[in-house]
């Protein structure tokens, strides 16, 4: 697991963080998950590469990815790591196809027309990842799969709050065009980083669906399997409390400081996080007023 560790811990993503909590072997597991998820998502954001090498990338992934499903030898050595994690957990193909999907969504979409278009790239990109994801944490309970796609939805939508000046730099508009147009906010704002009351409902708005999805979340784990998704629990800990930070500060993403947690209270939701775990807390800590 040499390369997936070394590509996880450089990343210090959120995601990463929240493997601390698992068991070594878990650990490792994602690790490998994370360093695939990764690796596409790279391919496909590297905007300085031309579109058909990146999708010819992209293709390249799936057909290795398929070979590791498959049981067969995959030539990229990060799934020459990650094919004993798909076996023993017997993640199936069909959920990678669909995450290589999301990513070449970016290839070819730089608007969002509605929530319909917009929740179906939140589903590729993150409840996919999600649905890998309980596969090796381990469940009882299969309404596990409709947590993982409610939670990957609120994630990716607080993530879209964040990120709406970088992606805005890269031409990239993810709130859907008909929100915008209910909020009288153009494409132009925008692209031009522009605040105002407007941008605020809409920005508002969003934030509604986000929470709703987490709500959904929040109702529908099992009480029988909090504990083997501790990590996606830290997870949702952490982007609720991003959600928060963003909405006290108006969702103002476009100013020279970027709105995010610091460290420390990262570091402060996973030690709260374990105690919880560690004293059989198992009730959630996000989706509530």
């Amino acid at each position: 697991m040499e390369h997936s560790r070394a590509l996880t811990k450089k990343s210090a993503s959120n995601l990463a963080l929240a493997f601390i909590l698992l068991p070594r072997e878990k650990r490792d597991a994602m690790s490998a998950l994370y360093a695939f998820c990764r690796a596409v998502d790279d391919v496909a954001d590297e905007d300085s590469v031309p579109t058909e090498k990146r999708r010819e990338q992209l293709a390249a992934w799936r057909a290795d990815i398929r070979r590791a499903c498959e049981n067969h030898e995959p030539e990229f050595i990060l799934n020459q790591e990650f094919a004993p994690v798909i076996q023993q957990f017997k993640l199936p193909f069909v959920l990678f196809d669909e995450l290589i999907k999301g990513c070449e969504m970016d290839l070819d979409t730089l608007r969002y027309e509605n929530y319909e278009q917009l929740e179906l790239y939140c589903h590729r990109v993150a409840s996919v990842v999600g649905l890998l994801s309980i596969e090796i944490f381990g469940y009882k309970n299969p309404a596990c799969h409709d947590y993982a796609v409610y939670l990957g939805q609120a994630l990716q939508l607080t993530n879209i709050l964040r990120d709406v000046k970088n992606d805005a730099a890269r031409g990239r508009i993810y709130l859907p065009l008909s929100e915008l147009k209910k909020f009288n906010v153009s494409e132009a704002d925008i692209l031009a980083g522009k605040f105002s009351e407007n941008y605020f409902q809409l920005a508002s708005s969003v934030a509604a669906r986000a929470k709703h999805f987490y709500s959904l979340a929040q109702k529908t784990l099992p009480l029988e399997d909090r504990k083997a998704m501790v990590a996606a629990e830290l997870m949702g800990s952490v982007y609720w409390q991003l959600l928060q930070k963003l909405e006290q500060g108006n969702f103002n993403v476009f100013g020279p400081q970027p709105l995010k947690l610091s460290k420390p209270r990262k570091l402060a939701l996973i030690f709260a996080s374990w105690i919880r775990y560690a004293t059989g807390v198992t009730s959630p800590n996000y989706g509530t007023p």
